[in-house]
This record gives C-alpha cells, sequence and structure tokens, in this order.
C-alpha cells in the first residue's frame, strides 16, 4: 500500500475483494475481504489471541468493536449474543462496507458498521473489544482510548490485545495512570506474543477490584 495504511478513510489502493473462510464464535463462515483493510487475508493472529481469553460477550445492550476491520470481533461478537447491538467503529470506508457484507452474508441483523462520529452521544457500551490501530500513533491511540473507554457502562469491561513489541506492557501502565480513578486495569492473558489487556470501569457503589498481573 506504498504510504497508505489500512487506517486511511478512503483507501486508494485497488480493493481486490477475495474471499476467505473463517471460523468464528463456533461457525464456520466465508467472508469478503479487500486489499487496503487490515489483515485481508486472514484472521490476525492478535484477533485470534483475543478471541479465545475474553469471556461471551453479554446477552444485550450495546457492544463495541473498536478498529473493527473487515469484522473478525464484530461477527464473533453478533454471532455469539444474538440480541446485543454491534457498533463495528473504524475510519476506513472500504473496512466498513466489508462488515456491512460480511454481516449480510452471514444472516446477521445486529451490526451497526459506522464511522466514530455516526455512534450516538447517549450510547453506552457493555464491552469494548478491540484489536487497536497501534500504527495510528501514540498521540492518536490514546485520544481515541480516552474517547471510547469512558463510555463503558458502570460495572462493565474493555479488553485490548496488543503486541509485546509493539508497546503492549506502556500502554498498560498509560492505562493505570490515565484511568486511575474508577477502573481497574489488568494484563488478562499473553500468547503468541501479544497481550490482552482488560480494563474495568467500576460503579457506584465500586464493583470489586480485578487483580492485577505484574
Amino acid at each position: 500500500m506504498g504510504s497508505e495504511h489500512y487506517f486511511s478513510a478512503s483507501p486508494s489502493s485497488p480493493e481486490q475483494l477475495r474471499r476467505i473462510r473463517v471460523t468464528l464464535a463456533g461457525r464456520e463462515l466465508e467472508v469478503v475481504t479487500a486489499g487496503g483493510v487490515f489483515s485481508p487475508d486472514h484472521v490476525d493472529a492478535g484477533t485470534e489471541v483475543l478471541l479465545a481469553n475474553t469471556p461471551p460477550p453479554p446477552a444485550g445492550g450495546h457492544v463495541l468493536d473498536l478498529g473493527c476491520g473487515w469484522g473478525p470481533i464484530s461477527l464473533s461478537l453478533a454471532l455469539a449474543s444474538p440480541h446485543v447491538t454491534v457498533w463495528a467503529v473504524d475510519v476506513n470506508e472500504r473496512a466498513l462496507d466489508l462488515v456491512r457484507r460480511n454481516a449480510q452474508a452471514s444472516g446477521l441483523t445486529n451490526i451497526n458498521a459506522v464511522r466514530p462520529e455516526d455512534v450516538p452521544d447517549d450510547v453506552s457500551f457493555r464491552t469494548i473489544r478491540s484489536n487497536p490501530p497501534i500504527r495510528v500513533g501514540k498521540n492518536e491511540l490514546h485520544g481515541m482510548l480516552q474517547h471510547w473507554i469512558p463510555r463503558l457502562s458502570e460495572r462493565s469491561d474493555g479488553w485490548f490485545v496488543v503486541q509485546r513489541n509493539l508497546g503492549s506492557d506502556s500502554l498498560q501502565r498509560w492505562l493505570a495512570a490515565t484511568f486511575a480513578d474508577g477502573y481497574s486495569v489488568q494484563r488478562a492473558a499473553t500468547g503468541r506474543g501479544f497481550r490482552v489487556l482488560r480494563i474495568r470501569k467500576h460503579g457506584s457503589p465500586p464493583s470489586e477490584a480485578i487483580d492485577v498481573i505484574a
């Protein structure tokens, strides 16, 4: 893609649609992907680690897939919990189009694939699941997390997978320092060079703190 990145709003690279077979939430699917989006040839290893190390989504309410790409996390959430509303959020219009196509092909009507500004301000999330775009840059990444994490519902968790050699430990420290009041941060799992970070938003009265792994 040259200087173009998967977090470009409107990729100028050829679309090059392709179909791949994947297993998500225990179901085999044929999905469509394309050039100019993240991991177009397979489910990314980090996403696989995240999906393998997070609990089932809640039975209802709103959930967020932040940086959805072609949709493996969104599809998994929607398949596992048919009564949740999944917000698949990305700045990449091509990725959003792919999520819509894949949701329709899979018979899923509970996915909203939208740009960040199109999520209503009054929506809060029972969980956030994300393989965030680390390569967008630290300032952009931090700003994104500072915007979305406070939109967790009380007593709800966000789960983020980050490659160890791309700064998972420093991101964990930043999360703990930035969200020190009313939140807990934990390294929940490790695998294949990735770390799954969990952040809980406590309620009033506070929910029980989660154990922190050093």
